[in-house]
């Protein structure tokens, strides 16, 4: 029985990999191929059998060939990078297995697999790795993955946490700033690191979900394999059918991986296909063949730009962390794409030379996950399942990191565990992992006895502990033996937020639902934490008993600078509900509102409202929204919008990422991946465009309440010279100009935008007043024939008596008598439906 979880994966887009702590080291676990990595691919077969790995890489090669023969969708049996829709309703079929699955049951069989490479235990608890970026409906499909395989206890860890942690422990610098560049087979993650003394800690992270090997592989099939095919073959048939234009890319992508492979290591590389590698005839009726030859300067043309996109990221780090690369003690990389001369090259120049290479970019991530993994306590559930009571059963506290040299370790007997009968006195031996230093034999017993152990400095210390009776004979024990990490400390904190985590509550400057963070849970806390959000109000009074009545609050993680941003461009969690059906008596509108959310180390969250009126408490679980891909046709029209509020905005910047983003959609919209990755590029252009447009609202507001005040001063001076005072009172309506001058002078001052609409409609209510007084109220009348030409286009609380409102108004403008037709229409105007101010947020 293991004391701490010890075991880790590193659950990657394109390759997978197992460590195990043994005898304090983190030890790959290799494949039957004698593999540090294995590919994250699975091939179901005719005969519905689960190939994993090597085995069904290499088929999916020969699968991708066959379907060119036909250009038939729909029939591949063959799955690799399906971690970039976890999370997402999305769905893999398979025609051999005559069923479809999801993204988490196809990551449980490669985790599955994983497992299955240790022969000596089987593992009930694991820590896994998640991208720092992963939203939370990905991070809970992980975990669902996990728990479809049986796992009893999970543990999400942030790949980059895993990385510094191996990386930490080895390093001989204890202080300054590291850098973790992790791109990976699908995403991109940067984390900036202080080292204090050995304590880590995360300051910052960033990255993105959909940047990574895969999209070198595609650029490389796009902008060079693909384009030789077209200069010598005629495919444009295949090539205008965007099904057969994905079966030909996905065909063609394992020349593209080996080129990206083989130019890690040389000069140059001959792409190369075999007869029968391209089974399908062009236009002409020849079978294609690939024959280019690829430089270093050529794949750095392709693959630079995204490179540059990861390093931006980085670069936008450092600045708002107020450093610069040459602040860095080192830059860490991680993941396959790093081994690249060209990004190294790019990262030297770019952030700094002290790129480090000390460790496995394919491994360290594994590593640093069981590293992690010896710190954490195996869950009591698990404890007891795999308890042997006929061994002694001991209990073993103490600190799993420090930078101390030496450390206490409380001993203790847990006779309640145990069965059978053990002699009265026991003593403890623990020997350290090289036999240098021992304890000597200590009494132990119900209570803790104190063993101080002395630490091999920079690594993880094992230590075996060795019971015996008063005879010294050897008693078996569980457990048995116990790690600590020394020359690094800070581990139980180094996860943080990657967002902010908030939620869609009224503003009422802005007259509109906006992001609002929860105070504590900010980007970069670190995890478990707990947020508060209190004085909230209603905003409708809720009946009890009554489900219709309704608060909505829903729940978003968001990126840096996302309060204030409207709620549906950060990513929405889910949406809680609490309505009077569970309300202990009326709560009135205005009342205050307290909540609590809670998440933990995996950023799973629980959610409390308090009403303090009514000493009531809604304790939910906020389940996490699984979302479908978007559709092609959703995406063209979204983006078609955007390039139109970009245009008026004068936003270029985003206007051409708008271009790029249709010609991807054009490319890439028929799986989705691609129409995901799409989705997540739209949606950082709405935020941008959502930024320009709020800036640019108080300058388009101000004018407008200038121009009310202007046209009231205009019309006020034309009543004057055309001798209509004598009929108003002229002392009043002076009073009221000078009222509106200070008070425009306060708003403008203050850029008020709620205060300057409501004082436009203000001076617009009374300029339409004094018209009325002067026509005998002739544009009541014109205001009436206006709204019963529409009536069919508003919407109405009551059509019927609305109808009848307006044909009475209609009657005495007739009649002639318009002063008696305002009060009736104002009871009309009260009947006018307004979709878009919702109530049921809270403020």
């Amino acid at each position: 029985m293991r004391n701490k979880i010890d075991y880790g994966i590193d659950l990657g887009t394109t390759n997978s990999v197992i460590a195990r702590m043994e005898n304090g080291v983190p030890t790959i676990k290799r494949s039957d191929t004698l593999k540090d990595t294995f590919p994250s691919c699975i091939h179901f077969n005719k005969k519905k059998d689960v190939i994993v790995g090597d085995a069904a890489y290499n088929t999916m090669k020969n699968d991708n060939a066959r379907a060119l023969k036909t250009f038939e969708t729909g029939k591949t049996n063959t799955f690799i990078e399906f971690k970039r829709t976890m999370g997402t309703t999305h769905k893999y079929e398979s025609s051999n297995m005559g069923r479809s699955f999801t993204s988490e049951e196809l990551s449980a069989e490669i985790l599955k697999t994983l497992k299955s490479v240790v022969k000596d235990e089987n593992i009930n608890s694991i820590v896994i790795t998640v991208p720092a970026k992963f939203l939370n409906p990905q991070n809970e499909a992980t975990k669902e993955a996990a728990k479809l395989l049986g796992f009893k206890h999970i543990e999400l860890l942030q790949e980059p946490v895993a990385a510094a942690t191996a990386y930490g422990l080895g390093s001989k610098s204890k202080d300054g700033f590291w850098l973790v560049f992790d791109i990976g087979g699908g995403t991109f993650d940067a984390a900036l690191i202080k080292a204090e003394e050995g304590i880590l800690a995360v300051k910052d992270t960033d990255g993105d979900n959909w940047l990574g090997g895969k999209n070198l592989d595609e650029a490389i099939v796009d902008q060079i394999i693909i384009p030789n095919l077209q200069q010598n073959y005629a495919i444009d048939s295949v090539l205008e059918d965007t099904d057969k234009k994905e079966i030909l890319r996905n065909a063609v992508k394992f020349f593209a991986e080996e080129a990206k492979i083989q130019l890690s290591f040389k000069d140059s590389h001959n792409i190369l296909s075999n007869l029968g590698d391209l089974p399908f005839e062009d236009d002409n009726g020849d079978e294609p063949e690939i024959d280019v030859s690829v430089t270093q300067k050529d794949m750095e043309n392709v693959v630079a730009p995204i490179f540059q996109k990861a390093i931006d990221i980085t670069k936008e780090l450092l600045k708002r962390n107020n450093l610069k690369g040459s602040d860095l003690g080192a830059l860490i990389l991680v993941g396959g794409p790093t081994y690249s001369p060209i990004l190294r090259r790019m990262l030297k120049e770019q952030i700094t030379d002290k790129v480090d290479t000390s460790v496995d970019p394919m491994t360290v991530v594994a590593k640093g996950a069981a590293l992690f993994a010896s710190t954490i306590s195996v869950s009591d559930e698990v404890k007891e399942t795999t308890r042997d009571k006929t061994k002694l059963q001991l209990d073993i506290k103490y600190e799993a990191t420090t930078v101390e040299l030496d450390e206490m370790v409380n001993l203790k007997v847990l006779k309640e565990k145990t069965t059978g009968t053990f002699p009265e006195k026991i003593y403890a031996d623990v020997v350290r992992f090289d036999g240098l230093w021992s304890s000597g034999k200590k009494l132990i017993g119900e209570k803790a006895t104190i063993v101080d152990v002395l630490l091999v400095e920079g690594r993880s210390n094992s230590f075996e502990i060795n019971v015996y009776d008063e005879s010294g004979n050897k008693l078996e024990c569980q457990p048995h033996q116990f790690s600590i990490l020394q020359g690094i400390g800070g581990l139980d904190k180094m996860q943080v937020l990657p967002y902010n985590i908030g939620i869609g509550k009224y503003f009422q400057e802005f007259e509109e639902d906006r992001f609002a963070c929860v105070k504590g849970l900010e980007k970069n806390k670190s995890i478990p934490v707990t947020g508060v959000r209190n004085g909230l109000k209603t905003r409708s009074a809720i009946r009890p008993g009554m489900v219709k009545d309704v608060i909505r609050i829903p729940i978003y993680q968001g990126d840096y600078n996302s309060e204030g941003t409207t709620p549906s461009l950060n990513n929405l969690v889910n949406e809680l509900i609490i309505t009077g059906e569970t309300m202990p008596a009326l709560l009135p509108e205005g009342s205050d509102v307290d909540i609590t959310i809670k998440v933990d180390g995996s950023q799973l969250m629980k959610f409390t409202a308090y009403f303090p009126l009514l000493n009531h408490t809604e304790e939910l679980e906020i389940e996490i929204k699984q979302t479908p891909p978007p559709s092609e046709e959703f995406l063209s029209k979204e983006i078609s919008k955007a390039k139109r509020t970009a245009q008026k905005v004068n936003a270029d910047d985003v206007s051409r990422r708008l271009e790029e983003l249709e010609t991807q959609l054009e490319n890439e919209g028929v799986t989705a991946d691609g129409k995901l990755k799409i989705q997540d590029g739209l949606r950082k252009e709405l935020l941008k465009l959502d930024s320009a447009e709020k800036v640019a609202e108080w300058p388009k507001v101000e004018q407008e309440l200038k121009d009310a005040f202007f046209e009231l001063e205009d019309l006020i001076e034309k009543i004057k010279i055309n001798g209509d005072d004598e009929d108003l009172n002229m002392d009043k309506i002076e009073t009221h100009i000078q009222e509106y001058k200070k008070t425009i002078e306060q708003i403008i001052k203050d850029k008020n935008i709620k205060q300057a609409k409501e004082l436009t409609r203000d001076i617009n209510s009374f300029k339409f007043q004094l018209v009325s007084e002067l026509t005998d109220n002739a544009q009541d009348a014109q205001f009436v024939k206006q709204l019963s030409n529409e009536f069919s286009s508003i919407k109405w609380k009551d059509a019927n008596k609305a109808r009848q409102l307006l044909n009475q108004c209609l009657q005495l403008a007739n009649d002639g008598k318009t002063k008696a037709i305002r009060p009736i229409l104002f009871q009309v105007i009260e009947l006018m439906h307004d979709d878009e101010k919702r109530k049921d947020t809270l403020v």
